[in-house]
């Protein structure tokens, strides 16, 4: 493959994902959450041999040429390429089968999103939660009350005034 191709490369995760490329003058690249760039074979290439270069592109990076995918030598499931939309979408309507083969098969990256989106929507499903827990040991029950006495913390603890302000009109 001609290392001067240009790749399409996305974020899958909302976080960072930082890499640097040691066989290009220590090439430094950042993705924020979400972000999609365009990269060459050759970063992709060299990233891939660098250590942990492989599991940044299968877990945490998209890449949605499937000829790219082939000559980086990344043999991926059909859960790699799962958008957010799709992962929502599996959360609310999908069956348990498709879910536990998501969990199942589905890279790093697309599980911490399940993880993510399964207590912020809030899932309601307990098989799926039970599901969860089973497959990655995250329990969704206990991060949705933490993440509820968070709030409720900072609704209570919000600053108030205790004094009348007077109008700048008056």
């Amino acid at each position: 493959m001609d290392d001067n191709k240009q790749v399409k490369v996305k974020n899958r995760v909302n976080s960072l994902v930082v890499y640097v490329v040691p066989d290009m003058g220590n090439l430094k690249r950042e993705f924020q959450g979400q972000e999609e760039k365009i990269l060459t074979f050759e970063e992709l290439r060299k990233l891939s041999y660098t250590p942990g270069g492989d599991v940044i592109l299968k877990d945490y990076l998209v890449i949605k040429d499937k000829e790219v995918l082939e000559a980086l030598g990344l043999n991926v499931e059909p859960e790699y390429f799962y958008t957010k939309e799709d992962i929502i979408k599996l959360l609310k309507e999908g069956s348990l089968d498709e879910f536990l083969d998501c969990l199942d098969f589905a890279p790093d990256g697309v599980i911490d999103l399940v993880k993510e989106y399964a207590v912020t929507m809030p899932l309601n499903d307990v098989e799926k939660r039970q599901a969860i827990l089973d497959k990655t040991g995250f329990d969704v029950n206990i991060a949705i009350e933490l993440q509820e006495e968070q709030l409720k913390g900072i609704k209570e603890n919000a600053t108030q005034r205790r004094a009348a302000v007077p109008s700048k009109a008056d």
